[in-house]
This record gives structure tokens, C-alpha cells and sequence, in this order.
């Protein structure tokens, strides 16, 4: 979950989640758009659900145990623009987020924590 360097990192609880929405739904994918509300927290996707393109940056291919394969993090380049000094930490949180994102029926949602790069 957690590689040197890496721009985003899962929590064990989002690690948890993931497998069981893999497990449930199939391969999956994450956008964040950095837009106001909803918009502004990662979205989890059947991998290629939400369609990216010369807007977005994929920050990472991540790697999860139990996870057949990697599960793409994509953000958008203007809100990366803003992040781009921060390493990412995608967590979990009691309480519901947005009804596009594949965890909002869990009564949980992801959430970004974050820290600056090199620390």
C-alpha cells in the first residue's frame, strides 16, 4: 500500500473497502475532480466508468492485496495543480458521500488526507 515516493497511498481501511467493492462490482478506478462538495472527494468507478483524458493526470497505479489488478487514480490536471506538492492518502470515513462513487451504499465514503512531499 505504501511504496517510497508514491503520490498516493491507501490506508489499510480503504484497502478493505476496495477489496470488497472489487469483489463485488469488478475492476475499479478512481477520479477526483477537485470540484466544490462531492467533487472535491475521490470517486471510485468501474474502471473506465468515468471517462479521462487530456484533462486528467494518472498520479498512480494502485497496487492492492487481494486486488487482481491495479487500481488507476486519476485526477484532474488543474486540481493537481493545486495538489501537486502534496503525497496523497486515500482513507475511510463513516457517513455518505457522494451516490456516483460505488462505496455510497456502505455508509461510508473516501476521503484524501494529505502531507507534503518529502515528509
Amino acid at each position: 500500500m505504501d511504496q517510497p515516493g508514491a503520490r498516493v497511498e491507501l490506508t489499510p481501511a480503504a484497502a478493505d473497502l476496495l477489496r470488497r467493492l472489487r469483489e463485488a462490482h469488478g475492476p475499479l478506478m478512481f477520479h477526483q475532480s477537485g470540484g466544490c462538495c462531492d467533487g472535491s472527494a475521490p470517486m471510485c468507478y468501474l474502471d473506465g466508468e468515468f471517462r479521462t483524458g487530456a484533462s486528467d493526470v494518472l498520479l498512480a497505479s494502485l497496487e492492492v492485496e487481494g486486488v487482481a489488478e491495479p487500481i488507476a487514480f486519476w485526477m484532474s490536471k488543474a486540481q493537481f495543480e493545486v495538489w501537486s506538492h502534496t503525497r496523497l492518502i486515500v482513507d475511510v470515513v463513516p457517513g455518505r458521500g457522494s451516490g456516483f462513487s460505488l462505496e455510497a451504499p456502505e455508509g461510508v465514503r473516501f476521503l484524501i488526507r494529505s502531507r507534503l512531499v518529502g515528509s
